[in-house]
């Protein structure tokens, strides 16, 4: 039923939904939610006339509450979970599909769903690299919000939002060395693009067309 479910449509409004939720969730702290009234009184209770200067460093504007409050336990860790699930189902699935008696013909259901597992796998290395990028800087954002005593080494940091900002690099390279549609559809976008060349069936067709 995936044909006739998933529509062209249906995908590009999830796509377009799942973009302006990001943009709204990833937003947040400019429509109010930050750290401007918690610094503006701590100056006033030090006492200092001087001009209100900002620190613009990511600890000092933005909330921890909302980082992780929000953030990771709203928009994180939920949907997280529920994909770690949603795959051990389909293995689990699969699974039982493949461990089936099977005869031996032309429509060999396991051949189908061992397609199936090699699609699914991939799948999994992205999640798996999603979790791998993005739980060190919110767990260092749990240890700063519930443990402000504690002292996490600004190296540590700069690795864990490196890691999150490199896991948006690594999906291309995942589905393009793990999935064979993906890859000829990037070297085609590479070629076209990039290195200036065109399609030799697309331009000999183009050419048929226009001589008839």
């Amino acid at each position: 039923r995936y044909k006739s479910v998933v529509t062209p449509r249906r995908a590009a409004v999830a796509i377009a939904c799942c973009w302006i939720v990001s943009f709204l969730v990833g937003l947040t702290p400019m429509f109010g939610w930050n750290n401007l009234n918690k610094m503006q009184r701590t100056q006033e209770l030090n006492g200092s006339h001087t001009e209100f200067v900002i620190t613009c460093q990511f600890e000092t504007v933005i909330s921890m509450e909302y980082m992780v409050y929000f953030n990771f336990f709203v928009w994180v860790l939920p949907p997280l979970l529920l994909m770690l699930l949603i795959y051990l189902e389909v293995f689990n699935l699969i699974r039982k599909q493949l461990n089936k008696k099977v005869s031996s013909s032309s429509n060999d259901p396991q051949k189908y769903y061992g397609k199936e597992l090699k699609i699914a796998k991939s799948l999994a290395l992205v999640l798996f690299l999603f979790a791998l990028s993005w739980l060190p800087l919110h767990v260092l954002n749990c240890i700063t919000l519930f443990c402000p005593s504690c002292q996490t080494p600004h190296t540590l940091t700069y690795i864990a939002i490196f890691l999150t900002h490199g896991n948006s690099a690594m999906n291309p390279i995942v589905y393009a060395f793990r999935i064979k549609k993906f890859r000829t559809a990037f070297l085609q976008i590479w070629n076209q693009y990039f290195c200036c060349k065109t399609n030799k069936n697309a331009t000999s067709t183009t050419t048929a067309e226009t001589g008839n």
